[in-house]
């Protein structure tokens, strides 16, 4: 009988977590006028969910499983590809920050913790 308390007790913790998910990405959404997400499994820390607004912005959420990711993309309604790239990678639009820390890893970057 405990062993089901517990199950129950986490699950009810996954579908909030699953819902809250759901909410941040149909936000995300709203704020830029539609989404669309592809996710990434990075191992034992759960999926990456890559969101894609129609303006082009974009950010990402950590899931703790895969499958709680696909779940929480399905409660918001977002299309969800299968990679990163192609159509969706082009609507990405990046900005000053980007590129300054994209042409920074580019030539060294920070050396931080090097000794000069």
């Amino acid at each position: 009988m405990a062993d089901t308390q517990v199950d129950e007790k986490r699950d009810a913790g996954a579908d909030r977590k699953t819902a809250r998910l759901a909410r941040q990405i149909q936000a995300f959404g709203r704020e830029h006028g539609g989404a669309e997400a592809q996710l990434a499994y990075i191992g034992e820390r759960g999926a990456r969910i890559v969101l894609v607004g129609e303006d082009g912005g974009w950010g990402d959420l950590v899931a703790p499983s895969y499958a709680m990711a696909q779940s929480a993309a399905e409660q918001a309604g977002v299309t969800v590809h299968e990679t990163f790239d192609g159509d969706l990678a082009a609507k990405v639009r990046t900005g000053p920050y980007e590129w300054k820390r994209m042409a920074g890893i580019q030539l060294g970057g920070s050396r931080a913790g090097a000794e000069g």
